[in-house]
């Protein structure tokens, strides 16, 4: 049944160290798609929860998923998931809050998501940073950016295009921004010359007697006021172009180098599997048959609990799991995550660099640092317990890059990320100069870090297919 409109007023998130957001109003017209879109750690979900909050006050049905979801702990994160969305909808909801829904779905159970949210009438309120589900039935945005909200009201595409559109704008404004800086600073240079000129001008005048004193001292003192004036106005012009620089926030770039070149990988195969099964107490995988050329792009594709992270393992030679069959993997091997299990809690940002290149100046470790954005004293002497995901994911690459591995291996390392974190992903990736092996369901993601080969695994089989992005 349609629900009466709903306002929100002046809603605010704040929190010691930062504000999220700040007098936030809004109107919700039954029907309504929404999707909240933002970085990690602008408030995404708290904001969700406040709209829970809101709307369990008024007399219309909610059915909220969380992003963690506790119940059925014996199940997958996407098997959770379906259970909780099937409950969440058997209820008739008229609103329905979801967060990150996708996050841990295969392709197939994405792609059954969209149809069901298709087939919803009520208004849906969605936290998400899936492109394909995001252009397929959202047409409200609103972007938590900056300590505010803004709302955009259009399909994805055209949402994104305005994002771009205004990044280019921001972009020509700090040019010329800039520019002025540097042409008011030469101003100021020639007239601080000017002036020192006319004062010296000046005293061999009235010591010659050129001048009458009295007028001597006037002019002097004029000439002094007026440079005194131009510098003032050109000082607070600066200040007001500083202060319209921290104003303008556009989205940094990551160019990492590493610590080995693409001749230091060499031609030899990073894997080489043959004619092997995997399992625990049961076969898992069979008549697996897998190369990973020394500089291959490999990705691994299959429905939850297939079988695609027990092979991942296997690659790793986790003691638990049995395998039969020739395994040969490179001895050089980097692991990442989406939990980023490879990171110590315990120990700062500067120190997780430390631990691995201890041979390095305190300086070289700043610097590397500084080239994955950690780059306050405040940053780099985080405890790694303290960072949000996408800092996490930063100091993780920030990681690889120092101490590089020739073969990668990459497990659904996009979940949880925002837009601005995968694209951090995304350039590392693209300069990384290993064998990269990876478990994802993001079809955009693996077409832009140029995947070479695709493999599926199905009913115990791991085949090579053709995967059409």
């Amino acid at each position: 049944m349609p629900h009466i409109p709903l306002s929100l007023n002046k809603l605010c998130l704040e929190f010691p160290h930062k504000t999220c957001f700040k007098n936030f109003s809004s109107i919700i017209n039954s029907g309504d798609h929404i999707a909240i879109v933002g970085n990690n750690g602008s408030g995404k979900s708290s904001l969700l929860n406040i709209l829970k909050q809101n709307f369990e006050s008024q007399d219309i049905v909610i059915s909220y998923v969380p992003q963690i979801i506790d119940e059925h702990q014996n199940l997958s994160g996407g098997q959770r998931f379906e259970r909780s969305f099937t409950q969440a909808l058997s209820t008739d909801p008229d609103i329905l809050l979801l967060d990150e829904p996708t996050n841990h779905l295969d392709i197939k159970n994405r792609r059954s998501l969209i149809q069901k949210l298709k087939s919803y009438k009520g208004t849906l309120i969605i936290v998400s940073h899936d492109q394909e589900l995001l252009q397929n039935y959202f047409n409200i945005f609103w972007h938590i950016d900056n300590g505010k909200i803004s709302i955009f009201s259009g399909i994805y595409i055209d949402y994104i295009n305005e994002i771009k559109s205004k990044r280019a704008s921001i972009e020509n404004e700090l040019y010329r921004l800039n520019k002025q800086k540097k042409d008011k600073h030469k101003d100021l240079m020639q007239e601080q010359t000017r002036a020192a000129k006319s004062k010296q001008k000046g005293k061999k005048s009235i010591a010659q007697k050129k001048w009458p004193t009295i007028t001597s001292k006037c002019k002097a003192q004029k000439a002094q006021e007026t440079t005194g004036n131009k510098k003032s106005a050109i000082d607070n012009k600066k200040q007001s172009l500083v202060d319209k620089l921290d104003e303008l926030r556009l989205p940094e770039i990551i160019s990492p180098k590493f610590s080995i070149t693409s001749k230091d990988i060499g031609y030899k195969s990073a894997i080489s599997i043959q004619s092997a099964s995997i399992g625990y107490t049961e076969t898992i995988l069979e008549n697996i048959n897998l190369e990973v050329g020394s500089k291959n792009r490999t990705a691994i594709l299959g429905d939850n609990a297939s079988g695609k992270s027990t092979l991942i393992k296997s690659i790793l030679n986790h003691s638990n799991i049995n395998r039969t069959g020739s395994w040969n993997i490179s001895n050089d091997v980097g692991y990442l995550d989406q939990n980023y299990s490879t990171l110590d809690n315990s120990q700062t940002v500067i120190e997780a660099i430390y631990s691995l290149v201890p041979n390095w100046e305190m300086s070289k470790i700043r610097c590397h640092l500084n080239d994955f954005l950690f780059r306050k004293n405040q940053e780099v002497n985080s405890l790694i317990s303290t960072l949000s995901g996408g800092e996490k994911a930063r100091l993780s690459l920030a990681q690889i890059a120092a101490k590089t591995p020739k073969l990668l291996i990459l497990d659904e390392i996009t979940n949880n990320l925002d837009l601005e974190t995968k694209n951090h992903v995304i350039e590392v990736l693209n300069s990384y100069p290993g064998a990269l092996v990876i478990i994802s369901h993001d079809k955009d993601f693996l077409k832009e870090i140029d995947i070479n080969d695709y493999y599926l695994i199905e009913n115990k089989q791991l085949q090579q297919f053709n995967f059409a992005l």
